[in-house]
């Protein structure tokens, strides 16, 4: 029994009332527990505003230990209980939630009583027993296959035997009628808003799965299970069926608007590492550099063109020929691992390492077989085993981390799949239910079904945590290629694998990647550019520029592409069949190599708004790049919007996703009016970032969107921090001068954010961080103390007041302490 005296006093009000009414519940200190014939529903309170629920057919509820939620202490609760013939009421004083007496069926209700959710109130919970299988491989039958994802090892299946049994679980669910819903992770099927859609969740190449719904209702739901699942929504209602878990289980999260309820997820999962500043600055890749000469000459060519970059990228295929997945770079195009990366850093960049779970024909390999660590029937290592992590450390930390690698890109972290070669002409991108059954099964006979798609968490995790003991000097960087639930909290960034490029494809990597963002996971990425440039013998394999980057289409669609780029929590460069580095793209005046530059160097001007926005995420569980809806669910013309969203709260970013100069061949195309309609939400007045021009929230616009511009609005109330210096990488950028640039119209405020820019030492309080607040009537910005024990000495500001297409600046110096500047 709890020690808190409201509890006991409602909960002996309730004994005494219903002493004679064999009630079916049995109170907790927690919430309640409810007794159907064999089924067992039980609801417990996490904290005021979080509830979880699990319902079993029979038997007992388990303790599920999945890696997706963290381990925290559960506030203690005043629970208000009340029963009556609508079933029992269970009150916190943020939430009422309703148990119907029948059949179980929840409802759940603002403190208000103001319905948020409902389940299916006929029948809201179905369980169906399903075998769980032992799967046998023909050692006979091993054989390496050579696929577009890298060498797959493969065997028959032997025989499959009963080891016991699993449940497949539905839960219906009732939505209202305008709410919109987002997450489920990153998806190929061109979807904003999910209302009235069919998704099938698993991990693939092209897919990010990750288990969350966010509603414009105010609320949050996290499904607790590793299976592969499928959300259908229809006028009738909803479903969501999960594969294989022993109960069913989900976490309702309450927020006063979507990112509230992402604040919530964050407390149960666990909360997002601070990324390097350096993360924040361009990172250049391709598939791929064939040698450590070939990284320092291109490397040294950005420096020579003062294009600014960060980050370069060694891809796969540096071991030796055969031993795919090793560890191990050959020595006769990477004599010295440790000069490499030495010379890399001398010149002011970092040096990222592509690294496969897949070992094939290497001594590797051999050894993770010889201890069992490799999945029965694949060569990928069994990330579930403490020992594995370990192992596959070992080897990341002897042969890169040891010689001065600074970060990881995780590829195939699936680790398999299914359907990555020609399945003939009826198979493509839009066969997704063939898809999501193929994929599903190959991971759940290798894995386990109950675990099936888990194994990105845990492949994650073993990086994250070795790393951490190694030194606190150094943060974890992750670029991953599948996610989930609990997935944020390891360091991991998420690109959506290998696309084509076409415009196509792009216009709908923006709501996949928003939808990603939606579950919790702030950092999404794509190929900058596209993966496949040209048409190839697979589904997969279908860009439309067979001259890549001499077509002057494609160089259109990769500008447009690195542009929206921009406005990721990570910008970034890749792809294969063509080149990708800058000046490929024509000459020094060329439109297109200007047009990059442009890009670029916007990218490190908003360094000081973007890396506080990065502080943002990890200290306030915010989110970087956010779907309109985040910000203006009460405006119902955003919430399907696809080809637009914002940069933190203070840009609007509408990317270009059509040719306007060139199509594919280089065919000049006739549009006369380089332009795109963007529609502003209502609400705000919004300004044109590059005219100063303002205009009425809640219409449609015409906006200028020439190749060198990416069309931007801010909304009049804001504060951007922005760099005044042309820097050519992230530790040129020392804080000491700042442009502080108001839009005036409407009261704002801002958290610039600082800090050494790598290692953990913020966690321990070694930041700097400075309010600064613009009182629109009065004509005042105040720069308050600073907060924090970082010290990057006197600040130089000039403060930038922008209204009425006009500007007044004013020059001022800051030591720390809180000064009020009148404009």
């Amino acid at each position: 029994m709890p020690k808190n005296q409201p509890f006991i006093a409602s909960l002996a009000l309730i004994l005494s009332l219903s002493a004679n009414a064999q009630s079916k519940y049995t109170f907790l200190d927690t919430g309640a527990e409810a007794k159907f014939q064999e089924s067992t529903l039980r609801v417990e309170f996490i904290k005021n505003d979080i509830v979880r629920v699990r319902f079993v057919e029979k038997g007992d509820f388990v303790d599920v230990n999945n890696e997706i939620c963290v381990k925290r202490d559960r506030d203690e609760l005043a629970l208000k209980y009340e029963e009556n013939d609508q079933g029992l009421n269970i009150s916190s004083d943020s939430l009422i939630v309703t148990i119907s007496p029948t059949v179980g069926a929840i409802t759940f209700c603002d403190k208000q009583g103001n319905i948020l959710l409902r389940e299916n109130p006929i029948r809201p919970h179905r369980g169906k027993q399903i075998f769980a299988e032992k799967v046998t491989f023909d050692e006979s039958t091993r054989r390496t296959v050579h696929t577009a994802d890298g060498d797959k090892e493969l065997m028959d299946v032997l025989s499959r035997d009963t080891i016991g049994t699993s449940w497949t679980w539905d839960l219906s669910l009732s939505f209202a009628k305008n709410e919109a819903l987002y997450g489920l992770g990153g998806h190929m099927e061109d979807y904003m808003n999910l209302r009235g859609k069919t998704l099938y969740l698993c991990q693939h190449n092209l897919k990010e799965m990750v288990p969350v719904l966010n509603s414009t209702a105010g609320y949050a739901l996290l499904f607790n299970a590793g299976s592969e699942m499928i959300f259908s929504d229809n006028p009738d209602g909803a479903n969501i069926n999960i594969g294989a878990s022993e109960q069913l289980d989900y976490f309702f999260m309450k927020g006063y608007n979507m990112d509230a309820s992402i604040a919530n997820y964050r407390f149960l999962t666990g909360d997002v590492p601070l990324m390097p500043l350096y993360l924040f600055g361009y990172t250049q890749s391709k598939e791929r550099y064939v040698s450590s000469n070939d990284l320092l000459t291109t490397l040294k060519r950005f420096r020579d063109c003062h294009i600014p970059i960060d980050m370069i990228v060694q891809d796969w295929n540096y071991w030796e020929y055969g031993q795919w997945g090793y560890m191990k770079m050959n020595t006769r195009d990477f004599p010295d691992k440790k000069a490499l990366t030495d010379s890399i850093h001398k010149m002011n960049a970092k040096l990222m390492i592509s690294i496969w779970p897949t070992m094939t024909n290497s001594p590797q390999q051999r050894d993770f077989e010889a201890r069992g660590f490799l999945f029965a029937g694949t060569n990928a290592y069994d990330a579930f085993r403490p020992e594995a992590r370990d192992l596959y450390w070992k080897y990341a930390k002897t042969e890169f981390f040891d010689n001065g690698f600074d970060a990881w890109w995780c590829d195939s972290s699936e680790p398999l799949d299914a359907d990555w070669h020609n399945r003939g002409a009826n198979y493509g991108w839009d066969s997704h239910k063939d898809r999501f059954e193929l994929s599903s099964k190959r991971l759940a006979d290798a894995l386990g079904h109950e675990r099936s798609q888990l194994f990105s968490l845990y492949h994650s995790k073993g990086i994250y945590e070795h790393q951490r003991k190694e030194t606190s000097q150094k943060r974890v960087v992750n670029l991953t290629r599948s996610s989930f639930a609990g997935q944020q909290r390891f360091g991991t960034i998420v690109w959506n694998g290998d696309t084509h490029a076409s415009w196509k494809s792009f216009a709908q990597m923006i709501p996949a990647g928003l939808n990603f963002i939606s579950t919790g996971c702030p950092y999404w990425t794509v190929d900058a550019g596209a993966f496949f440039v040209k048409k190839g013998w697979a589904w997969f394999y279908n860009g439309d520029f067979e001259k890549g980057v001499e077509d002057l289409g494609y160089r259109e669609l990769y500008t447009r592409m690195l542009q929206y780029a921009t406005f990721l929590p990570v910008m970034r460069s890749h792809g294969t069949d063509t080149p990708r580095e800058p000046w490929r793209f024509g000459d020094e005046k060329s439109i297109f190599y200007q047009a990059i530059l442009q890009t670029i160097k916007l990218r490190y001007k908003l360094l000081p708004y973007t890396y506080s926005l990065a502080a943002e995420t990890t200290f306030d569980r915010g989110s970087i790049t956010r779907p309109l809806a985040f910000d203006y669910a009460l405006d119902s013309n955003t919430h399907d919007i696809k080809d637009e969203f914002l940069f933190g709260k203070n840009f609007l970013v509408a990317p270009v996703t059509n040719a306007l100069y060139y199509g594919p061949n280089s065919e000049p195309l006739d549009v006369s009016e380089k332009t795109r309609l963007v529609y502003l939400p209502k609400g705000r007045n919004w300004v044109d970032f590059y005219t100063g021009e303002v205009f009425l929230g809640g219409q449609t616009v015409s906006a200028n969107a020439t190749i060198d511009k990416i069309p931007l609005f801010v909304p009049q109330g804001c504060i951007i921090p922005l760099c005044p210096d042309a820097i050519e990488h992230t530790g040129e950028y020392t804080g000491k001068n700042i442009e502080v640039r108001i839009y005036g119209g409407a009261d704002a405020s801002f958290s610039l954010y600082e800090d050494s820019g790598d290692g953990y030492n913020y966690e321990k309080g070694e930041y700097s961080c400075i309010k600064l607040h613009w009182d629109n009537r009065k004509r005042t910005l105040t720069i308050e103390d600073k907060q924090g024990l970082y010290c990057s000495g006197e600040k130089h500001i000039v403060i930038n007041l922008l209204e009425a297409q006009k500007s007044k600046q004013k020059a001022i110096s800051y030591k720390g302490k809180k000064i009020v500047v009148k404009m």
